[in-house]
């Protein structure tokens, strides 16, 4: 059995605030007895304004909450996965970027997100990731003492091909730290980490921003781990805190033998039979 947390945020503009807010969260998951901690998307900033945003981000070797992150999980002995943080990337681009901490502080594993958020919301908000940040452009897949992981990141649950990929190449569990908006959360959190986690037939730990942040945005909460046949195994409410989930890999296993879809995947290419030119493909 592995203890895992789940830490949820409300991270706001002030870059120090958020990461002391983050480390404390993680010593308490750890007095707790986690030995897997992973935070949302953003842990150290939500910040709307680009230009700002820009000005304030660093490096990841130059970035002041990786090396405090790096000290804690060395310190506690932790496997660590910090959700996300906004750091300068190649070609002065920003990157959203998903880090592993070992418990000896080192860093494992690197995810730049790939799928970037850009819509028009009904209540007429506007998101565009892709103006503020460079996509990623490879999975990750890490081999842990804890199991293998893989590395996704808020948005990219929306896209199955991405954990079906990393499943097939042995993950059985991954990580999903988000920050979904409050009407997307409530219509298909639930539904879509029961469906990656039933599909995979793996551990889906999402960590989640949850509240009213200082940009005036809010988002959902309820951090959620489920196993590997779509059973929610713990869910935060709203606000912060730590929610705590244990996993056994062995129901990886067991859900795998029973519906063994992975093993059975058909990659070819499919025809798609289209209708013939004026005939209608169905009858009311």
């Amino acid at each position: 059995m592995i203890r895992t947390a789940l830490v949820q945020m409300c991270s706001g503009r002030d870059m120090a605030r958020n990461t002391a807010d983050a480390v404390s969260l993680i010593r308490e998951a750890k007095a707790l007895g986690a030995t897997f901690v992973t935070t949302p998307e953003m842990t150290n900033i939500m910040e709307p304004d680009r230009p700002r945003l820009r000005a304030l981000a660093r490096p990841e070797s130059h970035d002041q909450s990786v090396a405090a992150f790096a000290a804690l999980a060395a310190e506690l002995g932790l496997w660590l996965n910090i959700g996300s943080l906004a750091l300068r990337g190649e070609h002065d681009r920003l990157v959203n970027r998903s880090l592993l901490f070992a418990p000896d502080g080192g860093i494992v594993a690197r995810y730049d997100k790939i799928h970037l958020f850009d819509v028009d919301l009904p209540s007429g908000e506007r998101l565009r990731e892709s103006e503020a940040y460079a996509a990623g452009a490879a999975a990750s897949l890490v081999h842990t003492a804890l199991g293998m992981l893989g590395l996704t990141i808020c948005y990219d649950l929306r896209f199955p091909g991405l954990y079906r990929t990393l499943a097939g190449a042995g993950a059985v569990m991954f990580t999903v730290p988000s920050a979904f908006t409050v009407p997307t959360g409530a219509a298909h959190w639930h539904v879509l980490l029961r469906a990656r986690a039933i599909e995979t037939g793996s551990f889906m730990l999402a960590a989640a921003q949850s509240g009213i942040h200082e940009s005036g945005r809010q988002t959902f909460g309820h951090s959620l781990a489920v196993s590997p046949w779509g059973e929610v195994l713990a869910e935060a409410g709203a606000g912060t805190g730590v929610t705590l989930a244990e996993i056994d890999l062995a129901q990886a296993v067991r859900a795998r033998a029973r519906i063994p879809s992975l093993s059975q995947e058909n990659s070819r290419e499919f025809t798609v039979l289209k209708p013939a030119a004026g005939i209608a493909s169905c009858q009311s």
